[in-house]
């Protein structure tokens, strides 16, 4: 893994916890706050992590759906670095884990090929101690606000890390024959629709397979989106990410919704 920037250092050796006139920093609501604090954990500083990464071309079949898996992998990749940076931030400052993360991807004007990854989220610390590092001994990711965070540790588990899966599909063009013979008929495109449907099963599967690597029951929370970038109007990526859990306690058993959240039955 790269080393961090000598701005960065300097950022986070003025958030380490115990240093005089430190100030914690973080992009949670004052809601999220509140809850996050209830939960027995306090933010530590914001971190982030950054990758500007070129996407390379991939020749593609303009008459056949198919995966583009070198923009598959690339798109990976980039978000993957970003991550891993954004999380020796938060190893440095010795957090427990990384709540309410975002990623994004910005395209810059250096060119359309040529993109900025970004991964940003608000590390925490236990306050009552306990095991919360992942098995690889670094801080668990999550894509849970503040106030889903405490609600899943009231309901006895645990967020062990952010999975995703990507996949970047090229949708086959419509012959002319095709687009003259449904001329004023109501019909459904069988192709578009096994195209975006395998896409999607894509993406899917290989979030659920990051889960399975980090010995989770389930994931949670999980978005779904499909996202155009400049590849042109009949390529598209599509992106799954959530939160992999697991119970805190082998014998655990999920406690009443209604007294968790306060609610009257």
């Amino acid at each position: 893994m790269d080393e961090l920037s000598e701005e960065a250092m300097t950022r986070l050796n003025e958030l380490k916890p115990g240093r005089p006139g430190s100030i914690f920093t973080s992009d949670l609501s004052v809601n999220e706050f509140l809850v996050l604090r209830h939960a027995g954990f306090r933010p530590l500083g914001l971190v982030l992590g950054t990758s500007v990464y070129h996407v390379g071309l991939q020749i593609r079949r303009w008459n056949a759906n198919q995966e583009l898996d070198k923009l598959s992998q690339a798109m990976y990749h980039a978000r993957e670095l970003a991550m891993e940076r954004m999380q020796l931030e938060a190893k440095l400052l010795g957090a427990d884990g990384i709540v309410a993360v975002r990623l994004k991807v910005e395209r810059k004007e250096w060119g359309s090929d040529i993109a900025e990854f970004i991964a940003v989220g608000t590390a925490v610390k236990s306050e009552s101690g306990g095991s919360w590092l992942t098995d690889q001994g670094g801080p668990f990711t999550s894509i849970l606000s503040g106030q889903d965070f405490w609600t899943l540790l009231q309901t006895g588990y645990r967020p062990l890390g952010l999975v995703m899966g990507t996949c970047v599909y090229h949708v086959a063009h419509r012959t002319v024959g095709n687009v003259l013979s449904n001329i004023g008929r109501n019909t459904e495109l069988t192709d578009y629709t096994q195209a975006l449907y395998h896409a999607r099963e894509l993406a899917m599967e290989r979030m659920r397979k990051e889960a399975e690597l980090l010995r989770a029951e389930g994931i949670v929370g999980v978005q779904l989106s499909q996202l155009n970038h400049t590849w042109g109007s009949h390529t598209t990526e599509f992106f799954a990410i959530g939160t992999a859990v697991r119970p805190i306690r082998d014998d655990h058993t999920v406690p009443d919704p209604y007294l968790v959240l306060g609610l009257d039955t």
